[in-house]
C-alpha cells in the first residue's frame, strides 16, 4: 500500500484525538483529554506558523505530527518545535514515522527554520532511539514547564 503524508483537515480530528490518547498515555507529564486535545488541534490548523501533518495508509490516517516555528534568539531567526510525532501500533517500524519526521522537517526548512527541537519522554526508550537513528541529539538543556496539568 502506498503512504502519502499530507495536512490534516478538520475531518481528522477524531482520529487525531486517538494518536494523542494514545501518546499522552504512556508520557508521565500529560494527560489524555479529548476536548483539549480537539481544542488544540483546531487552534494548530488554524495557525499559518503551525502545520499538523497526517500519514495515510489505505485510506486511513495511521500518524500525525505537529510542528510550531518560533523566533530563536540563538539562531537570529526561526526555529521549529516538533510534537506529536505518533504513529498507530500496527504501522510502527514500517517508514511512517520516519516519512512524518522527514515531513515536517522539509515544512520548517522551507519557512526558514534553521533548527529543529523537540521534546521526548525520558522513559520512551523506543521514541528516544528512533530519533537518535534519525540523527536527532540529546542536548545539555532541561525542560522547565509552570502551569498546566
Amino acid at each position: 500500500m502506498e503512504l502519502r503524508i499530507r495536512s490534516a483537515d478538520p475531518a481528522d480530528l477524531t482520529v487525531l484525538v486517538r494518536l494523542l490518547g494514545d501518546l499522552f498515555s504512556i508520557e508521565a507529564d500529560f494527560a489524555a483529554d479529548a476536548a483539549r486535545q480537539r481544542i488544540g488541534l483546531t487552534l494548530l490548523m488554524a495557525d499559518r506558523r503551525a502545520a499538523v501533518l497526517v500519514a495515510v495508509w489505505g485510506g486511513a490516517v495511521v500518524g500525525m505530527v505537529t510542528g510550531q516555528l518560533v523566533v530563536s534568539t540563538a539562531e537570529g531567526g526561526l526555529s521549529a518545535l516538533v510534537e506529536d510525532l505518533v504513529v498507530d501500533a500496527p504501522r510502527r517500524k514500517k517508514g511512517v514515522g520516519r516519512a512524518l519526521l522527514a515531513a515536517i522537517e522539509g515544512w520548517a526548512e522551507s519557512r526558514g527554520a534553521t533548527r529543529l527541537q523537540l521534546l521526548a519522554d525520558r522513559e520512551n526508550a523506543p521514541a528516544l532511539a528512533f530519533y537518535e537513528r534519525e540523527g536527532w541529539r540529546t542536548t545539555r538543556l532541561v525542560c522547565l514547564r509552570q502551569g498546566g496539568r
